[in-house]
């Protein structure tokens, strides 16, 4: 049944107070239309629970907005969340991909993820073209989907809202990948589900790399804010030979800083008994948090992004298929994925709303029951990066 207003309704009790659900709930394709913002598609998504997110069709599918109940949880750049059209990738170095950085996820990908590399392109047989150069992150951020349906599914008494489409990053002699999405939530909850799989629809031998950018901003994220997340041992950290000069560590968040430069950790994590990896960020004072859940097959490798400079402030959780090390090192390691012709990669994540203290009392105690995290806000970082196998 659906669980409205403190209430239990059939399909039949939601039709006959209302004709139907959209009062409540319901998703709506609407388009933006100013600034550079202007022509983006995105589906409104109100899940009756007090969650509203939406979902940039001509950004990769990524999710944009999000709040509870009038609380902030995604991330606003300064940036915005600018129109593909306008999208400069190969600019600045290989760094014009900040200029389109913004919102609760940005998807990282296909075929490429974390810093610039110049990688050997052989694969592809093409003499002109020894090399793929690649900017930061990968291209498929600012790529439109092909949206193939949305709306909301009656099973029974249960009503979920969903929404797929295709997002397709392709080249003559290059990589033809394909990013098949579907996202979905149960009316009158706060789980949104995510099924991605990637599929090499091309004949060429094609890498692929992947990650998520899922960024919390305030006011979840605000001053004494804690990082949650079953951590065996901080592999790495972007900082490591300066350590503690900004007082930052990777459990305590403070407030918005003058001239903090970004500080990324690697961790690694130990999964639950079915293989799941559960990471929050909570806000006690405000009693909100908010939880990814990501399997350790999929996404073996996950960071920790801290952005806390002022006017840009936010947080990052990052499963990712590799490790930090970047490109060339997962080539060089063994750890690049290959797909051939219509192999595949799937990756089922859910990202949860954590709407009170109770939410948050019984997410920790599911992460601490998996592992405890160091009780030091600046572990030594390790530089374990373990063997990544199965690729």
């Amino acid at each position: 049944m659906v669980q409205l207003y403190g209430k239990s309704f059939t399909r039949s009790d939601i039709e006959a107070v209302s004709g139907g659900l959209s009062h409540a709930a319901g998703v709506r394709l609407m388009a933006l239309e100013n600034g550079l913002e202007r022509g983006n598609r995105l589906l409104d998504f109100r899940s009756g629970s007090g969650l509203r997110f939406t979902v940039l069709v001509d950004r990769c599918m990524d999710i944009a907005d999000c709040e509870h109940n009038g609380r902030g949880i995604g991330w606003h750049s300064p940036a915005g969340f600018r129109h593909p059209s306008l999208s400069d990738y190969e600019g600045e170095g290989g760094l014009g991909w900040m200029r389109n950085f913004s919102g609760l996820m940005v998807t990282c990908g296909l075929d490429h993820i974390l810093f610039m590399n110049e990688v050997p392109a052989d694969s592809y047989v093409y003499g002109p073209r020894e090399t793929a150069s690649h900017s930061l992150h990968g291209r498929a951020g600012t790529i439109p989907a092909h949206l193939t349906g949305y709306g909301e599914r009656w099973d029974g008494d249960r009503c979920f809202l969903w929404a797929e489409g295709i997002v397709t990053q392709s080249a003559v002699f290059g990589e033809h990948l394909e990013l098949h999405r579907r996202i979905e939530i149960e009316v009158g909850t706060d789980e949104i589900l995510l099924a991605d799989r990637i599929v090499n629809r091309g004949f060429y031998r094609t890498p692929h790399m992947y990650c998520y950018h899922l960024n919390v901003g305030h006011p979840i994220l605000e001053e004494g804010a804690r990082y949650l997340a079953p951590v065996e041992e901080t592999v790495w950290a972007a900082h490591a030979d300066d350590y503690d000069r900004q007082g930052v560590g990777y459990r305590h968040m403070p407030g918005p800083r003058l001239d903090f430069h970004e500080q990324v950790w690697q961790h690694e994590m130990v999964a639950d008994d079915t293989g799941e990896v559960p990471v929050a960020l909570v806000n006690d004072r405000l009693g909100i948090g908010f939880m990814v859940v990501t399997r350790k097959d999929q996404f073996p490798a996950q960071y920790e992004w801290q952005n806390f400079q002022a006017g840009q402030y936010g947080f990052g959780i990052e499963p990712s298929s590799n490790h930090v090390l970047g490109n060339l090192a997962a080539r060089e390691r063994k750890e690049m994925i290959w797909l051939n012709h219509g192999d595949e990669r799937r990756y089922d994540s859910s990202f949860v709303i954590l709407p009170d203290a109770a939410a948050i009392a019984q997410a920790e105690t599911r992460i601490r029951a998996i592992h405890d995290q160091p009780d030091t806000d600046f572990p030594s970082p390790t530089r374990n990066f373990r063997k990544i196998e199965g690729r």
